[in-house]
């Protein structure tokens, strides 16, 4: 569940301090008081998980004065001003400075509260969006999240970490929610390129006209074009195939214009097109050799074996921490349909699963199975999946069951000797055929 948000209460006032403070505890605040502008400014930082309330006039640095530090410190910190009667003008010059709002004493709690819910939903959304952005600028991170120990997926790993040190231009393939997006980020982060700009588009998301607006010039709101934007760093053109014949010839024209090493670094996606074509029918020939110079292909779901069971747990335990509840245990008939099921929409229709499957065991009602049937019978007829020796199901089982169990006593080889009755031998030689390590859940 969601830990409540921070409010930090600043005024030199004992009284006035205590009072806010009680208030907004009991309107489920996690609070902390400080006496002068001096003493908070020791205990705030830029990433302060929450938001401010503070007096104008007080000794020492008075209110306006904090605010200024605090902008200066993050400038996405919510700051809520307490003021007297004739320091509305100065309140007023306050919200210019950027604090979030501003209650005039006597000012009534529930509009306190009000104010102090506002500014944290704020903080939450801004607080995550950076989350977001650091996450996606850390190559390490990224790469964590290519879950997998099949070949494929180890394969997948090393051409991200050996393209993502290469300059030339990056073509990426596969069926819909396989990960090429997540797949570009990585590629941006493990380059020499990581610190500079990531720019992103769509070319199936607008018109041909705004297409050309937004890539090319000049934009309808003044700003760079992206091709100008991304300068020095790498624009990424997702749905590449939808790419009119026109703009593709300026886009050719942009990256012949360019030096070698390029400039700028294009990664393009392509995220559907017929069956019985390539890319390379879709678009023109002397642009889809400039791009796809260096080409990633990403495995579908259904060929990735075990990956499969460690995918769905992960997924599974993520959603239950969200959710407050327990994640389903999987049973070994519920891993054979697992893996046996052809997964038209790859991991992005294996997330789905996890979550409605998380839910479900919240009310207690539902089995995976029939979520898998429901997912197939309304994608239309599926891909086929070859069928695999039984001795492939059981090892596959058999890894999960361990991973799940380390995973839940984090590690503790005795814990999970006793659950699943295995000599430690028999559990050392086990993990050992499946590459799992104790190190990774302690």
């Amino acid at each position: 569940m969601a830990r409540a948000m921070k409010v930090a209460i600043v005024d030199d006032e004992a009284d006035m301090r205590q009072s806010i403070s009680q208030w907004l505890a009991l309107s489920g605040f996690d609070t902390e008081t400080y006496a002068s502008a001096e003493e908070a400014l020791k205990g705030l930082n830029a990433d302060f998980p929450g938001v401010v309330v503070s007096d104008i006039k007080m000794p020492g640095m008075d209110g306006m004065t904090f605010l200024k530090k605090l902008m200066s410190m993050d400038s996405g910190l919510p700051v809520i001003l307490i003021t007297g009667h004739g320091d509305v003008p100065m309140a007023v010059e306050a919200m210019r400075v950027g604090a979030f709002d501003f209650l005039e004493k006597p000012f009534n709690p529930d509009r306190m509260t009000e104010l102090a819910k506002r500014a944290t939903q704020l903080r939450r959304l801004t607080l995550d969006n950076r989350a977001l952005r650091r996450e996606l600028s850390d190559g390490t991170v990224l790469m964590k999240k290519l879950i997998g120990s099949s070949p494929v997926m180890e394969r997948l790993r090393e051409d991200i970490l050996d393209l993502g040190q290469a300059d030339s231009h990056v073509l990426i393939d596969g069926e819909t929610g396989t990960g090429k997006t997540l797949v570009a980020h990585a590629l941006h982060a493990v380059g020499a390129r990581a610190g500079r700009k990531f720019v992103t588009i769509s070319c199936a998301a607008w018109s041909e006209d705004q297409l050309s607006s937004k890539l090319f010039g000049p934009a309808e709101d003044g700003s760079l074009p992206l091709v100008e934007e991304a300068r020095g760093g790498t624009l990424c053109l997702e749905d590449i195939e939808s790419l009119s014949h026109p703009l593709q010839s300026r886009l050719l024209t942009v990256i012949n214009e360019q030096g070698t090493p390029p400039e700028t670094r294009i990664i393009a996606i392509c995220n559907e097109h017929a069956p019985d074509t390539t890319l390379e029918n879709v678009l023109r020939s002397d642009l889809y050799y400039r791009l796809g110079a260096m080409t990633i292909v990403l495995p579908p779901l259904r060929t990735r074996g075990e990956d499969i069971l460690t995918l769905f747990t992960r997924m599974s335990e993520q959603f239950a921490e969200e959710y407050g509840c327990e994640a389903p245990q999987v049973t070994a008939q519920e891993a054979a349909q697992l893996l046996q099921a052809p997964w038209p929409g790859n991991v992005r229709q294996l997330v789905n699963i996890a979550e409605r499957a998380v839910l479900q065991n919240r009310r207690g009602s539902g089995s995976i199975a029939s979520l898998l049937m429901a997912d197939n019978e309304a994608s239309g007829p599926a891909l086929t999946t070859e069928g695999k020796p039984l001795k492939d199901y059981v090892e596959a089982f058999e890894r999960m069951l361990i991973d799940n169990t380390m995973r839940r006593h984090k590690g503790s080889i005795v814990a999970v000797m006793e659950e699943l009755c295995l000599p430690r031998r028999t559990l050392n030689e086990k993990m050992a055929k499946y590459g799992l390590s104790r190190a990774d859940y302690v």
